[in-house]
């Protein structure tokens, strides 16, 4: 059996006349107001095409190309009165996986894409023209961790923290930034909101500013303190969930499986059913019921 992996596209990139690239959709006046359409724009007048339209022959001989993938960037090279493209050409005449699925930038992957490029010796004013923003929210971005402290943001790295939540953990002492970043973490919610609720219920020895008083909208110095002493309990119990949740989730699996093998038994089923017609019913429900489980477990016996 031949093990090798065929490649997707041919090796050489190409360059073709736009005249001879077929779109297969049609690139509406909406999508052209888009925020996404002025940012390619302004990208490819700064730095031209970087990634090739994918295309594929229309049929065997013919001079012209069904486009694929690209059709925003095509859209845009027309506008600009240019007359020709760079493209790959694919070994098969499916575009349903290109670009299908894109993992999109957290707040910390782009400011040290920011970071690396500025000492690379790209300009701020060069990267704000690129990406059709203005310089100062380029300057945000590239102080965005300044009073971060390291360990919280290797825990926040990879997940979807947006820049107002990390802006908030500018505001509480390093220890409480990691807590709040590993709270982050086992509640899967990055948005400012929370944060802020965080700093609210934080301790005031534990505030950067510790000396200044915190001030909460709404909130009396009272609801404060109480909030503080509700959250760290909330805390401490979460924590202790979380610690616990694995093992818990095994036991239940084995539990599921081992009940499951019983009210499969006839004697042990009739036997229930005459003597503890109770304890058949909840042994039933708990068997039936799948969303104790996670959806992706599959017992022994299914």
């Amino acid at each position: 059996m031949n093990s090798r992996v065929r490649m997707a596209c041919e090796a050489a990139v190409i360059v073709v006349p736009l005249e001879r690239i077929l779109p297969t959709r049609v690139v509406d006046a909406s999508t052209k107001k888009s925020r996404k359409y002025r940012c390619i724009e302004a990208s490819i007048r700064e730095l031209g095409v970087i990634e090739p339209l994918v295309i594929y022959p229309e049929r065997k001989g013919s001079p012209k190309y069904m486009l694929l993938d690209g059709h925003i960037r095509l859209e845009i090279l027309k506008d600009m009165g240019q007359t020709a493209v760079k493209c790959l050409i694919s070994t098969d005449d499916e575009g349903f996986t290109y670009n299908h699925k894109v993992n999109r930038l957290s707040a910390i992957q782009e400011h040290f894409m920011i970071k690396r490029a500025i000492k690379n010796g790209v300009s701020e004013d060069r990267i704000a023209r690129t990406l059709n923003v203005d310089v100062a929210s380029i300057k945000q971005k590239r102080d965005l961790l300044e009073g971060i402290c390291p360990e919280a943001v290797e825990l926040l790295r990879d997940k979807r923290a947006t820049a107002g939540a990390l802006r908030e953990l500018r505001k509480v002492k390093p220890m409480r930034q990691i807590e709040m970043a590993e709270l982050f973490c086992a509640s899967h919610m990055f948005s400012e909101g929370y944060a802020k609720c965080l700093v609210a219920a934080t301790p005031q020895e534990q505030m950067l500013e510790s000396e200044r008083p915190k001030e909460v909208r709404g909130l009396s110095a009272e609801d404060i303190s109480r909030m503080e002493h509700e959250m760290a309990t909330l805390g401490k119990e979460f924590k202790i969930i979380e610690e616990t949740h694995g093992k818990n989730t095994l036991n239940l699996v084995v539990v599921i499986g081992y009940l499951k093998r019983l009210l499969d038994n006839s004697r042990i089923s009739r036997f229930l059913t005459h003597h503890h017609q109770e304890l058949l019913t909840e042994f039933q429900k708990i068997v039936e019921s799948r969303m104790l489980l996670d959806p992706n477990v599959v017992t022994e016996g299914d």
